[in-house]
């Protein structure tokens, strides 16, 4: 399984403007059903061919941009799908295709631009977490989500302090640079020689070291993690956790962490023990989203509405703060911003894209926040809820 991640939707979402081809359908594992998914595959690429002629191709153009998506249908691709839905994305340069832990509504959608409304719940409710088991002998990073958890292998990151402290040329010569927190200033929480109950200079020593073996692993992973907003999740001994928060930068470390020896458990028993912990941050940060909601509709602030109308130009020109929208619903139009006119349709004609999809590819690349939901959880029995930055 592929995950993907927010910033692979907003590279989908920069492509260059052409006949962008989404596909979206659920997959089967095992059963009966596994043997209808190749000719599901194919009725839907044969639904896209006909919406690529619609739009202007001719049919050995559309044949040609689709082959792709044929050349993946084959019998080792289906046995070794196992997740429960595969989105598919198609342009003059673009190839790519996800199997993931959602169970998509078949959909296919060719606009200029990638569809990605349905790959949206990833991103929150069912979201993406990372994990860092952490043992003075066995550090462990996972990404992972409700449904799955995959261990990731990251250039440079120590897998012990041995390896970190030892066999670092650097660290043998007593040449760690000087720990500087990332505001600029010294951070006093990671200078050497200040543990409270302090023992013996042995033991004082020691957690000196491991202090400085988690700035080690901090610094590799503010590489890799310098973008995200995904919630990290500790696991490892009691004592450790604290020390390794006074290193960390990361801002989305989560204050409840796993206790006890990580070494022991493996990829599906620490995935068992911190979804509970990121579960319930995702359900605080969606609630905290519609407390705000009902607090500033309806006043005189002009800071949230459910009226896509106001919506659609308010995601385009960068004032959506936070989205709540609809999954499996679409509503078709068109959006003219040298007009700032919205038109809607109630069925899709010639040209329409799905404006929801719009609203939520618009705000998620002007850096706000988008949550896809189940169409009852957003306000007033509207398919879209938005609170604007001003």
């Amino acid at each position: 399984m592929q995950l993907i991640s927010r910033e692979e939707i907003k590279t989908l979402l920069e492509q260059p403007k052409g006949n962008c081809v989404s596909i979206y359908m659920s997959t089967h594992p095992a059963g009966q059903e596994v043997r209808q998914d190749p000719i599901r595959l194919k009725n839907l690429v044969k639904e896209a061919e006909e919406r690529l002629i619609d739009a202007g191709l001719e049919q050995k153009q559309a044949i040609a941009l689709l082959q792709k998506a044929h050349e993946i249908d084959t019998q080792d691709f289906w046995e070794q799908t196992v997740d429960l839905g595969l989105a598919i994305f198609i342009s003059q340069d673009i190839f790519r295709y996800y199997t993931m832990p959602l169970n998509f509504q078949e959909l296919v959608v060719v606009t200029d631009r990638f569809h990605i409304k349905p790959l949206l719940p990833i991103l929150n409710g069912d979201g993406r977490f990372y994990l860092l088991a952490l043992s003075q002998q066995d550090v462990r990073f996972f990404e992972a989500t409700r449904y799955s958890i995959n261990e990731v292998e990251i250039e440079n990151l120590p897998k012990s302090l041995d390896e970190a402290l030892q066999k670092d040329e650097t660290a043998k010569e007593g040449q760690f640079r000087s720990r500087i927190s990332r505001g600029g200033t010294s951070s006093s929480s990671s200078q050497p020689g200040e543990f409270h109950g302090q023992g013996s200079p042995d033991r004082d020593k020691h957690q000196e070291d491991i202090l400085e073996f988690f700035h080690i692993i901090d610094d590799v992973l503010h590489e890799k993690l310098r973008e995200q907003k995904a919630p990290l999740v500790l696991a490892g001994v009691e004592y450790l956790l604290p020390l390794y928060r006074q290193a960390s930068t990361y801002q989305h470390l989560m204050e409840e962490g796993i206790t006890g020896n990580p070494e022991i458990l493996s990829a599906q028993e620490l995935h068992h023990e911190a979804w509970p912990i990121v579960e319930a941050d995702f359900q605080k940060s969606q609630q905290d989203v519609l407390e705000r909601f009902h607090q500033l509709f309806g006043g005189d602030t002009g800071k949230a509405t459910n009226n896509l109308k106001e919506i659609i130009p308010a995601a385009y020109y960068q004032r959506v703060d936070s989205l709540l929208v609809a999954v499996a619903q679409q509503q078709w139009g068109l959006f003219d911003p040298s007009s700032e006119t919205v038109y809607l349709h109630e069925d899709k004609e010639t040209g329409d894209e799905d404006l929801l999809d719009f609203a939520a590819a618009h705000t998620l690349l002007n850096g706000g926040t988008v949550y896809a939901v189940p169409p009852e959880q957003i306000p007033y029995s509207t398919p879209v809820a938005a609170i604007f930055r001003y």
